[in-house]
C-alpha cells in the first residue's frame, strides 16, 4: 500500500498539469501600484502583462480593468479593457500578453519577455471580445498607404517548447512569427476586421504541429494588430473577457 501512495504522489504532478489553466484568464483581479494598473491581485501568481509599466510615467495606462461593460455579469466581474493611443512622437497599441515588460527602450520601444511555463495540450482557447476598431490615422513609413483605412486587431495563442521563455526588445526589429519558429508547437490567431457591436463568443481551436508536450504557452491580444510597425487607429478598443483552455 504505501508503494502505491509513492507512486499516486510522484503522478500527482502530471495529472494537476494535464488540463492547467493560469492565473486570472477572467481578468477579474487588477491591482494598481504608483500609477500603474497590473492585470492581478498583485499576489505574486502574475502571468499576464502589458505596457503600462513603461507608460504610465506619462500617466497613460493603455490596459485597464473594466468592471461595467463585461461579458458575464456578477460581484466582482471585471474584463480587460485594452485601448490604442496616439502619442506626439509614436503610436502605441493597446496590449496584453503572457509574459513580463521589462522597460521602454529609447522613448518607442520595448524589452520584454514572451510566454510563461506551461505544460498541457489544449484542443482551443475561448472567452469572449468586443472589438471597436477606429480609422487609421497613424503609420510608419513602410505602411503609410494604410491610413484612412479600417484598424484590426488580434487574439493570438502559441505553444512552444522553448527551454526558456523568449527575451525580445522591439527596437531590434519585428519579432519572428510564431508560425516561423522552429519551437512552435500549437498555434491558433483571430483577426479582429469589425466592429462586434458588443461582446460576442470565439473560440480558438489551436493547429499542432507536433506531438511533443509544450514548455510555454504565449497569449496576446492587440487592439491594434500592426502596432509592432507603429501603425494603427488611435481611440481603437479592445475588450477581453473570460479565457480558459479546453480540453
Amino acid at each position: 500500500m504505501k508503494r502505491t501512495w509513492i507512486f499516486v504522489l510522484l503522478l500527482l504532478p502530471f495529472w494537476l498539469n494535464a488540463q492547467e489553466q493560469l492565473d486570472n484568464m477572467n481578468f477579474d483581479q487588477w491591482s494598481k501600484v504608483k500609477g500603474t494598473w497590473y492585470p492581478s491581485s498583485g499576489n505574486g501568481k502574475s502571468v499576464w502583462s502589458t505596457s503600462n509599466p513603461g507608460t504610465s510615467i506619462l500617466r497613460i495606462n493603455s490596459t485597464v480593468p473594466e468592471y461595467e461593460h463585461v461579458a458575464v455579469a456578477g460581484s466582482g466581474k471585471a474584463a480587460a479593457k485594452i485601448v490604442s493611443r496616439k502619442l506626439v512622437w509614436t503610436f502605441l497599441t493597446g496590449n496584453l500578453f503572457t509574459g513580463e515588460f521589462v522597460r521602454v527602450v529609447k522613448f518607442s520601444g520595448a524589452e520584454m519577455y514572451n510566454g510563461v511555463p506551461f505544460h498541457s495540450r489544449p484542443k482551443s482557447l475561448s472567452g469572449y471580445y468586443h472589438y471597436r476598431p477606429g480609422t487609421i490615422d497613424f503609420a510608419d513609413d513602410a505602411h503609410a498607404s494604410l491610413k484612412g483605412q479600417r484598424d484590426q486587431g488580434q487574439i493570438e495563442i502559441a505553444l512552444y517548447g522553448w527551454k526558456q521563455r523568449q527575451h525580445f526588445i522591439s527596437n531590434d526589429g519585428p519579432s519572428t512569427p510564431a508560425t516561423q519558429d522552429p519551437a512552435l508547437i500549437g498555434h491558433a490567431r483571430l483577426t479582429l476586421k469589425e466592429d462586434s457591436g458588443g461582446y460576442v463568443p470565439f473560440e480558438l481551436k489551436i493547429d499542432y504541429r507536433s506531438d511533443a508536450t509544450p514548455t510555454y504557452v504565449y497569449i496576446s491580444a492587440l487592439s491594434s494588430r500592426m502596432g509592432e510597425f507603429f501603425t494603427g487607429s488611435s481611440g481603437s478598443i479592445l475588450y477581453l473577457d473570460e479565457l480558459q483552455f479546453n480540453y
